[in-house]
């Protein structure tokens, strides 16, 4: 069976560490996601700012950053286009399947290189990006990270922020609500009109991280035809684990048919972002998961869980490049 994974963060693997896209050590290269019968991937250019800018050393600002990373996506994919090649739109991603080649997804995670403008949306999405992390974990020009902090997990989204949201659902830039405040998940539900998604996030009340979603927030995402990519990070997974199990995802994709629907489960591995040593290695390994899940829910559920609900959300956001 095909999957769509919602998130990984592998092209900053490509623009820092110069590892190729096609084959290479990390948890996704396109040899390996090929073999695991991948039918969509979601590549998100993670934006560095603050500590995080000095941790991995990233110097340019976010603007120069984003384009420097486009440029790397735009060129491997144009190397590897005998097996994937870039998808604007839900045809696309049909056509690319028909023609036996993966596609390609183009995200943001953390939207602050937008810096309050909104012709900068216009050109995200001209560039081809088409799902977008409002915030990573620091406060931005939407609003504000999830935090242990019950003050500003609260607050929601700036002015900017709605305006934003139903800009973005204008464009057909799907709104991530993963990373983000409570009140801002809540504003988001609010404000916009089309489905929007967790593209990495877990189950709080099966893990109590504060990048988790309460049985509010994943009730209320179920209402609005939105979906949740379950994070295959094991501390996401379960309190202090280090040990990703395919049995834990399960778990969580449990709760998510049981508090918000059949249509809200997906993948949002967040793979070559996350550091647990995983079950199922890498994404070799999705095929073992899915066998996995084929023993614990029916046959459409699981097309949901792998492709169906993400596919859905798709031709419900996406629309064909401006011209």
């Amino acid at each position: 069976m095909k999957y769509i994974d919602l998130h990984c963060d592998t092209l900053m693997k490509c623009y820092l560490d110069g590892v190729s896209l096609r084959e290479n050590q990390n948890h996704i290269d396109l040899m390996r996601l090929k073999e695991a019968s991948l039918l969509a991937q979601c590549f998100a250019i993670f934006i560095p700012t603050h500590q995080s800018a000095e941790e991995y050393n990233v110097t340019l600002g976010p603007e120069e950053y984003f384009h420097a990373n486009v440029e790397v996506y735009n060129r491997e994919l144009a190397q590897n286009a005998d097996i994937i090649l870039p998808a604007l739109h839900v045809d696309d991603i049909m056509s690319n399947d028909k023609s036996d080649k993966m596609s390609a997804i183009l995200t943001v995670e953390d939207g602050g290189l937008v810096d309050g403008n909104s012709d900068k949306l216009d050109e995200l999405y001209n560039l081809g990006v088409r799902i977008m992390t409002l915030t990573w974990n620091y406060e931005n020009c939407f609003g504000y990270p999830q935090s242990m902090d019950a003050k500003i997990m609260a607050l929601g989204l700036k002015p900017f922020g709605i305006e934003a949201v139903r800009y973005m659902n204008d464009l057909g830039i799907i709104v991530d609500v993963s990373h983000l405040s409570e009140g801002g998940f809540f504003d988001v539900a609010a404000h916009s009109k089309k489905p929007f998604v967790a593209s990495h996030s877990c189950c709080r009340v099966l893990c109590d991280a504060s990048r988790n979603l309460t049985d509010q927030q994943l009730k209320l995402l179920g209402e609005k035809g939105g979906v949740c990519g379950v994070n295959f990070a094991a501390d996401f997974l379960e309190m202090d684990a280090a040990y990703t199990k395919t049995e834990s995802v399960i778990r969580h994709l449990k709760h998510i048919i049981n508090t918000a629907g059949t249509e809200a489960p997906a993948f949002g591995s967040d793979f070559d972002g996350i550091s647990a040593e995983l079950e199922f290695k890498d994404c070799s390994g999705m095929p073992s998961v899915i066998e996995a899940l084929c023993k614990e829910f029916s046959t459409g559920q699981v097309e949901k869980i792998c492709m169906d609900n993400a596919l859905r959300v798709f031709r419900d956001t996406f629309k064909t490049i401006k011209t």
